[in-house]
């Protein structure tokens, strides 16, 4: 990550907070990945970062070698991040929260109590190169919003060895040291983590569905789906969808399922607005962003980022 860690790393122990800045600036992205994966919140990933980088510039003058830098950091990152994980609830999407809304529901109030699952931006994550290359998950599948949410549901403690062992690829050994505990410990609580996880993801990652649905197909899709709720076609988004398909909004708890409640949804509220949607992308997925017309403003302003999961050659929502 850095031409010459060892005399930043000397230089920072010494008290120059420039060295320790390049030092960990080839860490930044992936340790906030990390942290994001940790707890299913941007919000919270930085301030878990920030709170660890604290940590890490107090103590480096004690930082003897003894391990990787790299791992040195994750040890402090994880723990930063299993302190805020310890004293918050876990982060959910409504389709794990409450029942699919009944048909002429109304929406309800944004639940502001609850700790929503929350977008990670493509722009922030890493490049392939600033990963571990014994890491076993593929790289964009490891921020998808499937396995994201996947993960919120294991305890902190199976959550951080499950993401240091198969996403950044430490090894037993290494993850006992840093998280106090031992290889033994960490072997046991991974093969748990991994059945759990295992029957909570779906066959197909999106990666894999993009891939077979192929570039141009996929161009299209979004294309038509930001050019029918532009147009306000509820029946041209309907024929996008899965018969399974659910559409959620967090903060707003009320989710729905399957295209005839969808269809009812989408005429009864957003397609009654004026909208302006362009192409974008959001933890690892086709996203789009949607931007409402303020007639106060006689502007567009940003208002949700739609974010996709493609099936086949269909993407439901």
């Amino acid at each position: 990550m850095v031409t010459d860690e060892p005399a930043l790393v000397a230089a920072a122990a010494a008290g120059d907070d420039s060295a320790f800045g390049a030092l960990v600036a080839g860490y930044h992205s992936e340790l906030r990945a990390h942290c994001y994966r940790m707890l299913g919140s941007l919000h919270d990933a930085e301030d878990a970062l920030q709170d660890a980088l604290l940590r890490a510039w107090r103590g480096l003058p004690g930082f003897q070698g003894r391990s990787s830098l790299r791992s040195w950091l994750y040890a402090i990152v994880t723990n930063a991040a299993l302190d805020v994980a310890r004293q918050r609830a876990r982060r959910e999407l409504p389709v794990d929260f409450s029942p699919a809304a009944v048909p002429g529901a109304t929406l309800a109030e944004p639940a502001g109590d609850l700790a929503w699952l929350e977008p990670f931006p493509d722009r922030l994550f890493p490049g392939p190169a600033a990963l571990s290359p014994e890491a076993r998950y593929e790289h964009r599948e490891s921020i998808e919003l499937a396995f994201v949410v996947a993960l919120q549901l294991l305890p902190p403690v199976p959550r951080a060895v499950f993401l240091l062992r198969e996403v950044l690829g430490f090894s037993a050994a290494e993850i006992a040291i840093q998280l106090s505990t031992t290889p033994a410990a960490v072997t046991s609580t991974l093969q748990r983590a991994r059945a759990r996880i295992r029957r909570r993801l779906p066959a197909v990652t999106q990666q894999t569905a993009v891939q077979a649905i192929g570039d141009e197909r996929v161009r299209v899709i979004v294309e038509r789906y930001a050019s029918a709720l532009e147009r306000g076609d509820a029946d041209a988004l309907i024929s996008m969808l899965t018969q399974d398909a659910t559409w959620s909004m967090p903060p707003i708890p009320t989710w729905f399922s399957g295209q005839e409640h969808i269809r009812e949804f989408l005429v009864r509220w957003p397609l009654t607005e004026r909208w302006k949607h362009l192409p974008a992308s959001a933890n690892g997925q086709l996203a789009v962003a949607g931007y409402l017309y303020d007639a106060g403003r006689r502007t567009f302003v940003p208002a949700v980022i739609d974010v996709l999961t493609m099936s086949g050659t269909r993407s439901p929502q």
